[in-house]
């Protein structure tokens, strides 16, 4: 079998080749209808990206959605720097459905992968210094001027000791032809690779940015959804009757798997919400707890897996090796838990619709805003606002086709909002995965084999699933759609491996012999992206085993790594670097440990070291020192912050995170049973940024894979003993 090396939206390009391009990645007629690119009335609309008013006013249209990364300020720099104008004076809108901004990495509109920076790094800038020689060439023609005769300085113009704004040549750039490849500017840049100021930390300090939940519209109604507990229920009878005649209801409304009470104001809605009275028709997911899923994930290792990737030679590796070591590794579901819920307004009056959502695939909420409020993608507006964080959450637009469910039977415009209880009960999940780690070691200590199976669901299909059948153009019968959208669960379940599933299982380390496996075990669960993706899990399984095999062959862990990383200088320097700022192999005072940990993901290699101490029987780390390279890091305060947060995300999710069911049902609700880190837990982290200068890749998820190894592999330091499980309990 051919191996499998491709990351997850390369593949969708792949898997749309396979299903007859019926899938997203592929760019299909009807799939996108573009809403009209902003334009201002008297200037320079230079391309879809940049605009100067005759005025003077700069406006950078923003092709990627802000949830807290930064790319507001990121991709702005950008825009400064080749335009040569000081970042704050640029003026930034949020995209609106149109092809022109279409992600590189997807094919379509969307945020996600890290790919934000990497995608649109040339493309850009490049549109920033075709607009700055646009310019010029206007000056020059205005002024008789030559060109080696004109400079520019912060948005002016400068020929003879003389300064010319911008503003005063825009109309003559309008009449104009725009360069197609205006040279860029070469290092040391202005403001690219410099600290400065968020862009949006203003609008968000004093409340003014614009959030989902901000959003108010005249006679705006509430919507409440009630679902059943257990993923694939549908409701048997209820008394919804008897709901839609109370006070201040002003509509009840069946959905496929649950019912929508709307009313003036969401409380109103709430509180009848609480008065439905709901028998469920249930599937075989009521039948199992999370003992009986986990069991059920251990016993599928025990099968024969799909081939996942082979690279070697499996009987010189055996003969070569001296010693076998293996263990096995548990990670369990996790949701996204984002500050602000998922929520949607949709208005729809003469056969026209508005979105307004904080969302991460404009251009799929059209699709999806239009397929369930049975309309034309044409006729659908998207409204985009800020994200109250992501994760990967708001990529997944069931709260979309929700509210378009809903409005289509209204005559008044709607909201819904999910309680934090309904977002952590009725989300998506990181999926669950049982792993086995084999390794070969030869009487050196030195791996010779490596062998990894991982047992559990896939997102994939989950994600055709919910995206085919609105995206498939108009033409294609419904029933069609349907059954394509099913077809994911058989292919991925013994044809072919999905790359989410084993991703970062095998890549970074030099081995003569690697072989991973999959087996499919899905209990039905939904699954999607959340942060950092496979990477998340496989992280702590492949980390957590270096750990043991170093200790196995009596070798420091730092010296093991760098030992089996001699062939990925990137990774190496990591790692070095990770140590020799956390004074490795000495930690900080008595009484603490360290352990380190090291992952390659979205094109950027991250290692991270722990101080930890045990205290009343649990574990406190005080310290994480994070070495990274990125790339080029256009804002190093940003890549700095996305660190952090990586590490506090996944630090959550290792010491206190993980979702259990009862008969089906998810049992955690709140924070007060799927705690947060609090402020007072947090341990200092230290971030150190690999000088480079090479193109920049991801940062926002990176962060997250290496911390859960890098504590567990601590906590065996600290008292000797091994934790497979997250998360990481000593009890």
């Amino acid at each position: 079998m051919n191996t499998i090396q491709v990351d997850r939206r390369k593949f969708l390009k792949g898997l749309g080749l396979t299903c007859g391009g019926l899938v997203m990645g592929i760019s299909l007629p009807g799939c996108t209808a573009n809403q009209p690119l902003p334009k201002v009335n008297e200037g320079l609309n230079a391309n879809a990206f940049i605009q100067i008013t005759s005025t003077g006013e700069i406006h950078f249209i923003l092709p990627r959605d802000e949830m807290g990364q930064g790319v507001y300020t990121g991709l702005s720099t950008l825009v400064a720097e080749e335009l040569d104008v000081p970042p704050e004076s640029i003026i930034v809108h949020f995209a609106p459905v149109n092809s022109a901004y279409n992600n590189a990495e997807f094919s379509m509109q969307g945020t996600g992968g890290s790919t934000s920076l990497k995608a649109c790094y040339y493309p850009i800038r490049q549109a920033a210094a075709n607009t700055r020689a646009l310019l010029l060439a206007a000056a020059i023609k205005h002024l008789k001027a030559s060109p080696s005769d004109l400079t520019t300085k912060d948005g002016q113009i400068i020929y003879q000791g003389i300064t010319f704004s911008y503003d005063q040549f825009v109309i003559m750039a309008s009449t104009l032809e725009l360069p197609s490849d205006a040279p860029l500017k070469q290092p040391p840049f202005k403001y690219i690779g410099h600290e400065r100021t968020r862009n949006d930390a203003l609008l968000k300090s004093t409340g003014t940015a614009q959030f989902g939940l901000d959003v108010e519209i005249d006679n705006l109604h509430h919507a409440v959804v009630v679902r059943s507990p257990v993923f694939g229920g549908s409701v048997a009878t209820s008394n919804a009757d008897i709901i839609e005649t109370m006070k201040d209801v002003h509509a009840v409304i069946s959905l496929d798997h649950g019912i929508a009470v709307v009313a003036q104001h969401y409380w109103q809605a709430k509180k009848a919400a609480e008065q439905l009275k709901i028998t469920w028709t249930q599937p075989e997911l009521a039948q199992l707890s999370s003992s009986d899923i986990e069991k059920n994930h251990r016993r599928a290792l025990l099968e024969t897996g799909e081939e996942a990737f082979f690279q070697g030679d499996k009987e010189q590796a055996k003969s070569n090796s001296s010693q076998i070591v293996e263990a096995e590794y548990w990670a369990p579901y996790e949701t996204h838990a984002p500050m602000e819920s998922m929520n949607c307004v949709i208005k729809i009056q003469n056969g026209k619709c508005d979105v307004w959502t904080g969302n991460q695939g404009p251009q799929l909420t059209q699709a999806i805003a239009a397929y369930y409020a049975d309309l034309n993608k044409e006729d659908v507006t998207v409204h985009q606002t800020f994200l109250g964080g992501g994760f990967g959450r708001r990529g997944l637009l069931d709260f979309v086709a929700e509210t378009a469910s809903i409005a289509k039977h209204l005559d008044v415009p709607v909201q819904l909002v999910c309680s934090r209880e309904d977002g952590i009960q009725h989300g998506y999940y990181r999926p669950a995965a049982a792993t086995t780690m084999k390794a070969g070691l030869n009487d050196k200590g030195e791996i010779q084999s490596w062998y990894a199976k991982r047992a559990g669901a896939n997102i994939m299909p989950y994600l055709l699933d919910d995206v085919l059948d609105p995206m498939m153009p108009g033409f294609v019968p419904n029933a069609m759609t349907d059954w394509l959208s099913k077809r994911g669960y058989g292919l991925f379940d013994g044809m072919v491996v999905d790359p989410t599933s084993v991703e970062g299982l095998w890549e970074d380390y030099d081995f003569p012999h690697k072989e991973v496996q999959h087996v499919t075990y899905d209990p039905k669960i939904r699954l999607g992206f959340w942060r950092s993706v496979g990477h998340s899990f496989t992280g702590f399984f492949k980390e957590s085993f270096m750990d043991e095999l170093a200790h196995t062959a009596a070798i420091d862990p730092i010296e093991y790594r760098l030992m089996h990383s001699k062939n990925n200088p990137r990774l190496n320097e990591v790692i070095r670097l990770a140590a020799s700022k956390a004074g490795w192999p000495a930690p900080s005072k008595p009484g603490r440990y360290l352990g380190v940990a090291a992952h390659f993901s979205f094109n950027s290699y991250v290692a991270e070291i722990a101080e930890i101490s045990i205290e009343h029987g649990k574990v406190r780390v005080h310290k994480v020192t994070c070495a990274v390279d990125c790339g080029l890091a256009v804002n190093p305060d940003i890549v700095r912050a996305q660190m952090e947060g990586g590490i506090i995300f996944g630090l959550t999710a290792a010491l206190e995170g993980g979702i259990t069911f009862n008969k089906g049902a998810v049992e955690q609700s709140n924070f007060h049973n799927y705690p947060m880190l609090r402020m007072a837990e947090g341990p200092d982290i230290e971030v150190h940024i690999v000088d480079s200068q090479e193109d920049p890749t991801g940062f926002g998820e990176p962060g997250v894979p290496p911390i859960a190894p890098a504590v567990a592999n601590t906590i065996f330091a600290a008292i000797g003993t091994r934790l497979r499980r997250l998360p990481l309990t000593l009890s």
